[in-house]
């Protein structure tokens, strides 16, 4: 009589415990929307090279970064720090199409500019609302950087309302910070969330940064977009001061019977800007701007950009148990 031989234990297919599935299940589910996310934005993701044209008239690249496409008419974002000063420009799509572009402006400031390509029909990304990110939100960073397939890490929202110096020394405000690494090329290309919407545009501002994920928030750039296809610049009043969103304590709300959970935490002034002129003082909170309330830096950025310069500017201030009412005249900034 034959006997069949024991099964070998190690050619059984491999089995996940039954108490594992919920974590498979959840993995899953996040790579699908990720996926998804890509699948969805991938192809408004451009490489794009800055360089000189030779003898021969053939582009010769010594720069790169990435962008994305904002409208079907081929106007993109990307940083300013990658097209600042480039002579020639090209714009690389997924589908292998590689166009010429022109920078429609720049703002240094926060190191975003707008370029447009001429063309129609283009796949584009949505500008989400950064104001809604939190802390430990799951975000997805795409970039472009050789043309041909994007790039793309994952990470959560670590840190909001960050001010970083950019490569320029120019400081930076109100910076996410993530930890979806930024891969070479990356800079200039979308932060996402989970339904494919744009919160950031990620920025290369801090090198040797392991790990770390730096982007402009979604709000900024569509005040920054707005400015300059309306003006062809950002102009904006200065006041000479750094700030970060603060949590104001029950207390202080209660006492000064304020509108808002949140201020401006003035963190550094200029020593020769115009806040200083007015008597303002690091650590002060900003709680209105010409009786607007004001709850971050993109408040202040709006109205500052409405004001006009030289103008005399009404700040409401927390200091310590003071309510005070200071002016200031803003002048252009540089």
């Amino acid at each position: 009589m034959n006997v069949a031989p024991a099964a070998d234990e190690s050619c059984r297919p491999c089995e996940i415990k039954r108490e594992d599935s919920p974590t498979i299940d959840l993995l899953d589910a996040y790579s699908k929307a990720v996926i998804a996310v890509v699948d969805a934005v991938g192809p408004a993701v451009v490489s794009i090279s800055v360089g000189q044209e030779t003898r021969q008239a053939e582009f010769e690249p010594v720069g790169a970064g990435s962008g994305f496409v904002i409208t079907p008419d081929g106007y993109m974002l990307t940083n300013s720090h990658v097209v600042a000063g480039a002579k020639k420009i090209e714009a690389a799509f997924m589908d292998g199409t590689r166009l010429q572009a022109a920078v429609v402006g720049l703002d240094a400031s926060t190191d975003l500019a707008v370029i447009s390509v001429n063309a129609s029909g283009l796949p584009y990304a949505e500008l989400g609302d950064s104001s809604g990110l939190r802390v430990g939100q799951l975000v997805i960073a795409m970039g472009n950087p050789l043309g041909f397939q994007s790039t793309v890490s994952t990470g959560v929202i670590s840190a909001l309302g960050r001010t970083l110096r950019s490569q320029m020394g120019r400081l930076i405000e109100n910076i996410i910070q993530h930890t979806a690494p930024l891969n070479p090329g990356n800079s200039g290309g979308p932060l996402l969330d989970a339904k494919g919407r744009v919160v950031g545009i990620n920025t290369a501002i801090i090198a040797m940064a392991q790990g770390i994920g730096f982007s402009i928030p979604s709000n900024t750039a569509k005040w920054v977009v707005s400015q300059i296809l309306s003006q062809g610049r950002v102009r904006r009043s200065y006041l000479g001061i750094v700030g970060h969103q603060r949590l104001l304590d029950r207390r202080i709300v209660r006492f000064h019977k304020l509108k808002e959970n949140y201020a401006v935490e003035i963190v550094g002034i200029e020593p020769r800007g115009p806040a200083k002129a007015s008597g303002l003082r690091t650590g002060d909170l900003v709680v209105a701007i010409d009786r607007n309330s004001v709850t971050n830096v993109d408040d202040m950025f709006r109205i500052l950009a409405e004001w006009p310069v030289g103008r005399s500017l009404s700040l409401t201030v927390v200091r310590g148990k003071e309510r005070l009412e200071l002016s200031v005249v803003p002048v252009e900034a540089e």
